[in-house]
């Protein structure tokens, strides 16, 4: 894989959070029953830097929840034989609640299926929504996000690369393409 382009750096990154921040507390009216739930792996990071941010402009902490679809994906299968299940701790009632699913990259829209399957299987909040740092459009599915950082068409021969400092000691968001 060769890097094609930024589309991100670091201060790129926190005023695209701190917009939709922003944005989830208007369409919300507030934090009351709301929860941000980060789709495993790098959804986690970026829900608790949403719920960070929504607590310094309302002065109210948000609950964040960690969601593992693992064992919801249609490609399990593909997975291997044994894959590797981080667990989901969303450790509070979801019924009725103002639900936010938070991933990095929204493409064909199926782990945003298996989310919420996964959500579902835990109880009937009030309604699911869905914010994502990046959308990359090629949609599988007819599911699009609530709140999205930034729109970058791209060609299925290009991966959208999410990093964070959380997890790889940087925040950029980079092209990169498969040169074959």
């Amino acid at each position: 894989m060769i890097e094609k382009a930024k589309i991100l750096d670091a201060n790129g990154m926190r005023r695209s959070l701190t917009r939709i921040a922003h944005e989830i507390l208007e369409k919300n009216k507030g934090v009351e029953d709301l929860i941000l739930v980060g789709i495993r792996r790098r959804g986690v990071p970026l829900a608790e830097r949403l719920a960070q941010l929504i607590q310094d402009i309302e002065g109210t902490k948000v609950r964040v929840g960690k969601l593992d679809i693992t064992l919801y994906r249609d490609d399990l299968t593909a997975l291997g034989d044994q894959p590797v299940v981080h667990g989901t701790e969303i450790p509070w009632d979801i019924v009725g609640k103002r639900l936010v699913l938070v991933d990095d990259v929204l493409y064909t829209g199926r782990t945003v299926r298996a989310a919420m399957d996964a959500i579902v299987d835990l109880g009937r909040p009030q309604y699911i929504q869905l914010a994502v740092l990046i959308d990359r459009g090629h949609r599988e599915l007819p599911i699009r996000a609530d709140f999205v950082g930034k729109n970058v068409p791209t060609s299925r021969r290009e991966l959208i690369h999410v990093k964070l400092t959380e997890i790889d000691g940087e925040d950029e968001v980079v092209i990169m393409e498969n040169p074959e």
